[in-house]
Protein backbone atom coordinates (compact mmCIF):
# COMPACT_ATOMS: atom_id res chain seq x y z
CA UNK A 1 0.00 0.00 0.00
CA UNK A 2 1.20 3.78 -0.53
CA UNK A 3 2.45 6.24 1.61
CA UNK A 4 0.80 9.74 1.85
CA UNK A 5 3.66 12.40 2.80
CA UNK A 6 2.70 12.21 6.06
CA UNK A 7 3.30 8.77 6.53
CA UNK A 8 6.50 8.96 4.60
CA UNK A 9 8.24 11.71 7.18
CA UNK A 10 7.49 9.41 10.07
CA UNK A 11 8.74 6.25 8.76
CA UNK A 12 11.88 8.03 8.03
CA UNK A 13 12.42 9.85 11.68
CA UNK A 14 11.03 7.15 13.50
CA UNK A 15 12.89 6.43 16.54
CA UNK A 16 10.77 4.40 18.41
CA UNK A 17 7.12 2.85 18.88
CA UNK A 18 6.87 2.26 22.78
CA UNK A 19 2.94 1.67 22.50
CA UNK A 20 0.74 0.53 19.52
CA UNK A 21 -0.16 3.40 17.07
CA UNK A 22 1.99 6.24 19.16
CA UNK A 23 5.46 6.69 17.28
CA UNK A 24 8.48 8.81 18.89
CA UNK A 25 10.15 10.94 15.92
CA UNK A 26 13.97 12.64 15.77
CA UNK A 27 13.02 16.34 15.15
CA UNK A 28 15.03 18.07 13.03
CA UNK A 29 13.90 21.74 14.20
CA UNK A 30 13.03 22.96 17.13
CA UNK A 31 11.51 25.95 17.44
CA UNK A 32 11.31 28.15 20.51
CA UNK A 33 10.00 32.02 20.84
CA UNK A 34 9.38 34.16 24.45
CA UNK A 35 6.15 33.10 25.44
CA UNK A 36 5.99 29.56 25.42
CA UNK A 37 9.67 28.66 25.83
CA UNK A 38 10.84 30.08 29.11
CA UNK A 39 8.39 27.84 31.03
CA UNK A 40 10.14 24.82 29.80
CA UNK A 41 13.44 26.44 30.42
CA UNK A 42 13.15 27.14 34.18
CA UNK A 43 11.52 23.92 34.48
CA UNK A 44 14.86 22.39 32.78
CA UNK A 45 16.54 24.19 35.18
CA UNK A 46 14.75 23.18 38.35
CA UNK A 47 15.42 19.35 37.09
CA UNK A 48 18.96 19.80 36.79
CA UNK A 49 18.69 19.31 33.25
CA UNK A 50 19.88 22.85 31.80
CA UNK A 51 20.87 21.54 28.83
CA UNK A 52 19.83 21.32 24.64
CA UNK A 53 20.08 18.42 22.22
CA UNK A 54 21.84 20.21 19.47
CA UNK A 55 22.29 23.67 19.49
CA UNK A 56 22.42 24.26 15.51
CA UNK A 57 18.97 22.71 15.32
CA UNK A 58 17.35 24.98 17.88
CA UNK A 59 15.92 28.45 16.66
CA UNK A 60 14.84 30.82 19.03
CA UNK A 61 12.90 34.10 18.63
CA UNK A 62 11.57 37.04 20.35
CA UNK A 63 8.70 37.81 18.86
CA UNK A 64 5.14 37.82 20.60
CA UNK A 65 6.00 40.82 23.02
CA UNK A 66 9.01 43.17 21.02
CA UNK A 67 9.57 45.06 22.75
CA UNK A 68 8.57 44.73 25.67
CA UNK A 69 5.86 46.06 27.44
CA UNK A 70 6.61 45.41 30.90
CA UNK A 71 8.93 43.79 33.65
CA UNK A 72 6.80 40.61 32.71
CA UNK A 73 7.67 40.83 29.33
CA UNK A 74 11.34 42.06 29.65
CA UNK A 75 12.19 39.01 32.18
CA UNK A 76 10.54 36.70 29.42
CA UNK A 77 13.07 38.20 26.59
CA UNK A 78 15.68 37.96 29.19
CA UNK A 79 15.38 34.07 30.17
CA UNK A 80 15.30 33.44 26.61
CA UNK A 81 18.24 35.84 25.50
CA UNK A 82 20.40 34.15 29.02
CA UNK A 83 19.49 30.82 28.00
CA UNK A 84 20.49 30.98 24.06
CA UNK A 85 23.66 32.36 25.23
CA UNK A 86 24.40 29.81 27.63
CA UNK A 87 24.07 27.28 25.51
CA UNK A 88 25.68 28.89 21.91
CA UNK A 89 22.72 28.94 20.17
CA UNK A 90 23.20 30.51 17.08
CA UNK A 91 20.34 30.99 15.66
CA UNK A 92 18.86 33.25 18.36
CA UNK A 93 16.81 36.50 16.60
CA UNK A 94 16.59 39.41 19.13
CA UNK A 95 15.16 42.67 19.41
CA UNK A 96 16.84 44.10 15.71
CA UNK A 97 16.85 41.00 14.48
CA UNK A 98 13.73 39.35 14.93
CA UNK A 99 10.52 38.99 13.23
CA UNK A 100 7.51 36.75 13.83
CA UNK A 101 8.64 33.12 14.10
CA UNK A 102 6.67 31.39 11.51
CA UNK A 103 7.30 34.45 8.42
CA UNK A 104 11.04 35.04 10.16
CA UNK A 105 12.43 31.12 10.32
CA UNK A 106 11.14 30.25 7.21
CA UNK A 107 13.03 33.27 5.19
CA UNK A 108 15.80 32.07 6.93
CA UNK A 109 15.85 28.75 5.43
CA UNK A 110 15.45 26.66 8.07
CA UNK A 111 12.42 24.68 6.90
CA UNK A 112 13.24 21.52 3.98
CA UNK A 113 10.60 19.19 2.58
CA UNK A 114 10.75 15.66 4.62
CA UNK A 115 11.76 17.64 7.77
CA UNK A 116 9.88 17.59 11.27
CA UNK A 117 9.31 20.29 12.99
CA UNK A 118 8.10 21.59 16.93
CA UNK A 119 7.00 24.65 18.34
CA UNK A 120 5.28 25.72 21.49
CA UNK A 121 3.05 27.48 19.35
CA UNK A 122 0.08 26.59 17.86
CA UNK A 123 0.79 28.10 14.19
CA UNK A 124 3.59 25.72 13.87
CA UNK A 125 1.44 24.02 11.12
CA UNK A 126 2.77 27.25 8.52
CA UNK A 127 5.67 25.24 7.73
CA UNK A 128 4.30 22.04 6.69
CA UNK A 129 3.65 24.30 3.29
CA UNK A 130 7.61 23.25 2.07
CA UNK A 131 6.22 19.76 2.95
CA UNK A 132 7.45 19.40 6.35
CA UNK A 133 5.39 17.41 9.24
CA UNK A 134 5.61 20.77 11.41
CA UNK A 135 3.35 20.40 14.57
CA UNK A 136 3.06 22.26 17.54
CA UNK A 137 3.31 20.99 21.07
CA UNK A 138 2.55 21.17 24.62
CA UNK A 139 5.12 22.06 27.67
CA UNK A 140 6.10 18.47 28.70
CA UNK A 141 7.27 17.91 24.84
CA UNK A 142 8.87 21.02 23.95
CA UNK A 143 10.74 20.44 27.37
CA UNK A 144 11.70 16.73 25.96
CA UNK A 145 12.25 18.42 22.49
CA UNK A 146 14.77 20.93 23.58
CA UNK A 147 17.11 18.40 25.65
CA UNK A 148 16.62 14.70 23.85
CA UNK A 149 15.42 16.63 19.87
CA UNK A 150 12.72 13.36 20.16
CA UNK A 151 8.40 14.26 19.91
CA UNK A 152 5.59 11.67 20.20
CA UNK A 153 2.77 11.57 17.70
CA UNK A 154 -0.16 9.10 17.02
CA UNK A 155 0.39 7.37 13.97
CA UNK A 156 -0.82 9.99 11.33
CA UNK A 157 -3.76 10.14 9.47
CA UNK A 158 -4.32 12.29 6.62
CA UNK A 159 -7.48 14.33 4.84
CA UNK A 160 -6.64 15.37 1.50
CA UNK A 161 -7.87 18.57 0.19
CA UNK A 162 -7.99 19.03 -3.41
CA UNK A 163 -8.49 22.52 -4.65
CA UNK A 164 -9.87 22.74 -8.40
CA UNK A 165 -11.08 25.73 -10.40
CA UNK A 166 -9.58 29.47 -11.78
CA UNK A 167 -9.46 31.94 -8.49
CA UNK A 168 -11.31 34.77 -9.31
CA UNK A 169 -9.50 38.25 -9.55
CA UNK A 170 -9.84 39.63 -5.65
CA UNK A 171 -9.85 36.08 -3.97
CA UNK A 172 -6.80 34.74 -2.46
CA UNK A 173 -4.98 31.80 -0.12
CA UNK A 174 -6.75 33.37 3.39
CA UNK A 175 -10.13 33.08 1.77
CA UNK A 176 -10.25 29.19 0.33
CA UNK A 177 -8.77 28.72 3.85
CA UNK A 178 -11.81 30.18 5.16
CA UNK A 179 -14.11 28.77 3.15
CA UNK A 180 -12.37 24.96 4.16
CA UNK A 181 -12.48 25.90 7.26
CA UNK A 182 -16.18 26.45 6.72
CA UNK A 183 -16.96 23.07 5.11
CA UNK A 184 -15.02 21.50 7.86
CA UNK A 185 -15.89 23.13 11.21
CA UNK A 186 -13.22 23.52 13.95
CA UNK A 187 -13.10 20.77 14.51
CA UNK A 188 -13.58 18.45 10.96
CA UNK A 189 -10.33 17.79 11.00
CA UNK A 190 -9.25 16.78 14.52
CA UNK A 191 -5.47 14.99 14.82
CA UNK A 192 -5.13 14.70 11.03
CA UNK A 193 -2.78 16.22 8.58
CA UNK A 194 -4.40 18.12 5.93
CA UNK A 195 -2.82 17.82 2.57
CA UNK A 196 -3.98 20.72 -0.06
CA UNK A 197 -3.35 19.25 -3.45
CA UNK A 198 -4.58 20.42 -7.01
CA UNK A 199 -3.91 22.51 -9.73
CA UNK A 200 -4.90 26.10 -7.36
CA UNK A 201 -2.32 24.87 -5.04
CA UNK A 202 0.78 24.11 -7.94
CA UNK A 203 -0.22 27.61 -9.07
CA UNK A 204 0.68 29.20 -5.33
CA UNK A 205 3.81 31.06 -4.38
CA UNK A 206 5.02 30.19 -1.30
CA UNK A 207 3.50 32.83 0.72
CA UNK A 208 0.06 31.08 -0.49
CA UNK A 209 0.93 28.04 0.41
CA UNK A 210 1.86 29.04 4.34
CA UNK A 211 -1.25 31.07 4.58
CA UNK A 212 -3.13 27.78 3.91
CA UNK A 213 -1.39 25.85 5.98
CA UNK A 214 -1.27 28.32 8.74
CA UNK A 215 -4.65 28.14 9.41
CA UNK A 216 -5.45 24.31 9.06
CA UNK A 217 -5.13 24.24 12.95
CA UNK A 218 -8.16 26.27 13.05
CA UNK A 219 -10.05 22.84 11.94
CA UNK A 220 -8.53 20.58 14.15
CA UNK A 221 -5.90 19.53 12.40
CA UNK A 222 -2.55 18.38 14.21
CA UNK A 223 -0.69 19.73 10.29
CA UNK A 224 -1.32 21.33 6.94
CA UNK A 225 0.77 19.99 4.25
CA UNK A 226 1.57 20.56 0.42
CA UNK A 227 3.82 18.44 -2.00
CA UNK A 228 7.31 20.19 -2.39
CA UNK A 229 7.59 21.04 -5.83
CA UNK A 230 9.22 23.63 -8.43
CA UNK A 231 7.89 26.29 -6.26
CA UNK A 232 9.37 25.21 -3.52
CA UNK A 233 12.79 24.54 -4.79
CA UNK A 234 13.07 27.89 -5.95
CA UNK A 235 12.34 29.61 -2.59
CA UNK A 236 14.86 27.69 -1.25
CA UNK A 237 17.47 27.75 -3.83
CA UNK A 238 19.41 30.49 -1.91
CA UNK A 239 19.98 28.19 1.30
CA UNK A 240 20.39 24.86 -0.85
CA UNK A 241 22.48 25.62 -4.20
CA UNK A 242 25.41 23.85 -2.28
CA UNK A 243 23.59 20.85 -1.92
CA UNK A 244 22.17 19.78 -5.87
CA UNK A 245 24.07 20.01 -8.95
CA UNK A 246 20.95 22.56 -10.25
CA UNK A 247 17.31 23.22 -9.36
CA UNK A 248 16.35 20.66 -11.54
CA UNK A 249 18.01 18.16 -9.56
CA UNK A 250 16.42 19.57 -6.36
CA UNK A 251 12.57 19.26 -7.55
CA UNK A 252 13.33 15.43 -8.69
CA UNK A 253 15.17 15.10 -5.04
CA UNK A 254 11.48 16.65 -3.42
CA UNK A 255 9.89 14.24 -5.21
CA UNK A 256 10.24 11.10 -2.80
CA UNK A 257 8.02 13.04 -0.59
CA UNK A 258 5.62 13.04 -2.35
CA UNK A 259 2.55 11.17 -1.59
CA UNK A 260 2.05 8.35 -3.75
CA UNK A 261 -1.04 7.32 -5.82
CA UNK A 262 -2.37 4.92 -4.53
CA UNK A 263 -1.90 6.28 -0.35
CA UNK A 264 -4.70 6.36 1.70
CA UNK A 265 -6.56 9.07 3.17
CA UNK A 266 -9.28 9.53 6.20
CA UNK A 267 -11.12 12.04 4.46
CA UNK A 268 -11.47 14.01 1.59
CA UNK A 269 -12.93 17.16 0.61
CA UNK A 270 -12.96 18.78 -2.95
CA UNK A 271 -13.17 22.39 -3.40
CA UNK A 272 -13.93 24.25 -6.84
CA UNK A 273 -12.99 28.04 -6.40
CA UNK A 274 -14.15 29.41 -9.26
CA UNK A 275 -17.17 31.07 -8.05
CA UNK A 276 -15.61 31.78 -4.35
CA UNK A 277 -15.80 34.85 -3.29
CA UNK A 278 -13.67 37.16 -0.76
CA UNK A 279 -14.91 35.44 2.47
CA UNK A 280 -14.90 36.57 6.34
CA UNK A 281 -15.86 35.56 10.01
CA UNK A 282 -18.14 36.39 12.24
CA UNK A 283 -18.73 35.53 15.75
CA UNK A 284 -16.60 33.76 17.66
CA UNK A 285 -15.53 30.62 15.50
CA UNK A 286 -13.13 30.45 12.67
CA UNK A 287 -15.47 28.37 10.74
CA UNK A 288 -18.45 30.96 11.22
CA UNK A 289 -17.73 32.09 7.71
CA UNK A 290 -19.80 34.12 5.25
CA UNK A 291 -19.25 35.88 1.73
CA UNK A 292 -17.90 39.21 2.73
CA UNK A 293 -21.42 40.97 0.60
CA UNK A 294 -23.29 38.91 3.30
CA UNK A 295 -21.35 41.50 5.88
CA UNK A 296 -20.78 44.63 4.16
CA UNK A 297 -21.65 47.58 5.97
CA UNK A 298 -20.52 46.49 9.55
CA UNK A 299 -18.57 49.16 10.80
CA UNK A 300 -15.17 48.64 11.81
CA UNK A 301 -12.93 50.64 14.20
CA UNK A 302 -9.65 48.87 13.20
CA UNK A 303 -7.85 47.40 10.49
CA UNK A 304 -4.77 45.22 11.44
CA UNK A 305 -2.59 43.94 8.44
CA UNK A 306 0.52 41.75 9.36
CA UNK A 307 0.82 38.36 11.73
CA UNK A 308 2.27 34.56 10.44
CA UNK A 309 -0.91 34.37 8.05
CA UNK A 310 -0.63 37.41 6.40
CA UNK A 311 2.36 39.56 7.04
CA UNK A 312 4.55 38.67 4.01
CA UNK A 313 5.67 41.21 1.09
CA UNK A 314 2.92 39.51 -1.18
CA UNK A 315 0.19 40.92 1.61
CA UNK A 316 1.29 44.33 1.96
CA UNK A 317 1.48 44.47 -1.53
CA UNK A 318 -2.16 43.56 -2.21
CA UNK A 319 -3.18 45.55 0.67
CA UNK A 320 -1.34 48.63 -0.76
CA UNK A 321 -2.98 47.86 -4.29
CA UNK A 322 -6.13 48.99 -2.79
CA UNK A 323 -4.39 52.11 -0.36
CA UNK A 324 -2.84 53.61 -2.75
CA UNK A 325 -4.17 56.78 -3.38
CA UNK A 326 -6.28 56.36 -0.88
CA UNK A 327 -7.28 57.43 2.79
CA UNK A 328 -8.45 55.20 5.74
CA UNK A 329 -11.76 56.14 7.37
CA UNK A 330 -11.88 59.48 9.57
CA UNK A 331 -12.74 56.92 12.81
CA UNK A 332 -10.36 53.51 11.38
CA UNK A 333 -7.03 53.44 13.07
CA UNK A 334 -5.16 51.23 10.70
CA UNK A 335 -2.12 49.27 11.80
CA UNK A 336 0.35 47.54 9.33
CA UNK A 337 2.94 45.37 10.91
CA UNK A 338 5.57 43.97 8.47
CA UNK A 339 6.47 40.09 9.98
CA UNK A 340 9.96 40.54 9.60
CA UNK A 341 12.05 43.46 9.08
CA UNK A 342 13.51 42.19 5.46
CA UNK A 343 9.95 42.18 4.68
CA UNK A 344 9.48 45.52 6.07
CA UNK A 345 12.87 47.21 4.39
CA UNK A 346 11.74 45.51 1.09
CA UNK A 347 8.44 47.20 1.46
CA UNK A 348 10.51 50.30 1.95
CA UNK A 349 12.22 49.55 -1.09
CA UNK A 350 8.93 49.56 -2.82
CA UNK A 351 7.44 52.39 -1.53
CA UNK A 352 4.71 50.27 -0.07
CA UNK A 353 5.21 51.63 3.56
CA UNK A 354 4.86 55.21 1.82
CA UNK A 355 1.45 54.21 1.05
CA UNK A 356 0.49 52.97 3.97
CA UNK A 357 1.44 55.85 6.11
CA UNK A 358 0.01 58.39 3.62
CA UNK A 359 -3.23 56.65 3.71
CA UNK A 360 -3.51 57.06 7.72
CA UNK A 361 -1.98 54.23 8.93
CA UNK A 362 0.55 53.38 11.98
CA UNK A 363 3.25 51.14 10.64
CA UNK A 364 5.05 48.68 13.53
CA UNK A 365 8.14 47.15 13.92
CA UNK A 366 7.76 42.93 13.62
CA UNK A 367 5.59 41.38 16.67
CA UNK A 368 2.83 39.31 17.15
CA UNK A 369 1.50 41.47 20.23
CA UNK A 370 -2.11 42.74 18.36
CA UNK A 371 -3.02 38.83 17.10
CA UNK A 372 -3.48 37.96 20.53
CA UNK A 373 -4.26 40.76 22.57
CA UNK A 374 -0.86 41.35 24.00
CA UNK A 375 0.65 44.52 22.93
CA UNK A 376 0.71 47.08 19.87
CA UNK A 377 -3.66 47.45 18.87
CA UNK A 378 -5.33 45.63 21.76
CA UNK A 379 -8.85 46.59 21.27
CA UNK A 380 -11.27 47.88 23.61
CA UNK A 381 -14.58 46.50 24.91
CA UNK A 382 -17.47 47.13 22.46
CA UNK A 383 -14.74 47.21 19.44
CA UNK A 384 -14.83 45.95 15.86
CA UNK A 385 -11.32 44.89 13.55
CA UNK A 386 -10.65 43.69 10.41
CA UNK A 387 -7.64 41.68 10.75
CA UNK A 388 -5.47 39.37 8.73
CA UNK A 389 -4.90 37.72 11.99
CA UNK A 390 -6.23 34.02 12.24
CA UNK A 391 -8.49 33.54 15.07
CA UNK A 392 -11.46 35.15 16.15
CA UNK A 393 -11.78 34.00 19.43
CA UNK A 394 -13.72 35.82 21.97
CA UNK A 395 -11.36 38.16 23.56
CA UNK A 396 -8.74 37.24 21.30
CA UNK A 397 -7.49 40.96 20.84
CA UNK A 398 -8.85 42.41 23.95
CA UNK A 399 -11.55 41.79 26.03
CA UNK A 400 -15.27 42.53 24.85
CA UNK A 401 -13.38 43.21 21.12
CA UNK A 402 -15.19 41.63 17.84
CA UNK A 403 -12.85 40.41 15.16
CA UNK A 404 -13.14 39.77 11.89
CA UNK A 405 -10.97 37.31 9.76
CA UNK A 406 -10.18 38.52 6.02
CA UNK A 407 -7.49 38.60 3.52
CA UNK A 408 -5.47 41.65 2.78
CA UNK A 409 -7.16 42.71 0.22
CA UNK A 410 -10.66 42.79 2.04
CA UNK A 411 -8.59 44.39 5.03
CA UNK A 412 -7.31 47.34 2.74
CA UNK A 413 -10.99 48.15 1.52
CA UNK A 414 -12.43 47.86 4.98
CA UNK A 415 -10.46 50.65 5.67
CA UNK A 416 -11.05 52.92 3.37
CA UNK A 417 -14.43 52.58 4.04
CA UNK A 418 -14.76 52.23 7.91
CA UNK A 419 -16.94 48.97 7.27
CA UNK A 420 -16.52 45.45 5.63
CA UNK A 421 -16.59 46.14 2.21
CA UNK A 422 -15.94 43.78 -0.90
CA UNK A 423 -12.62 44.76 -1.99
CA UNK A 424 -13.15 43.83 -5.39
CA UNK A 425 -14.81 47.47 -6.67
CA UNK A 426 -11.71 48.29 -5.75
CA UNK A 427 -9.53 46.29 -8.28
CA UNK A 428 -11.27 46.65 -11.56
Amino acid sequence: MGQTIAEKIFAAHLRDTPTPGNMVLDIDVVMCHEITTPIAIMDLVDKGMDRVFDPTRIKAVIDHVTPPKDSKTATQAKIMRDWARRHGIRDFFDIGRNGVCHALFPEKGFIRPGYTVIMGDSHTCTHGAFGAFAAGIGTTDLEVGILKGVCAFRQPRSMLVNVTGELPRGVVAKDIILHIIKELTVDGATDMVMEFRGPVIEAMNMASRMTLCNMSVEAGATSGICLPDRVTAEYLWPFIADEYESLEAAVEDFGRWHSDADATYEKTLAIDVSGLEPQVTHGFKPDRVKNVGEMAGTRVDQVYIGSCTNGRIEDIREAAAILKGRRVADHVRGILTPATPDIYSRALDEGLIKIFMDAGFCVLNPTCGACLGMSSGVLAEGEVCASTTNRNFNGRMGKGGMVHLMSPYSAAAAAVTGEITDPRQFLD
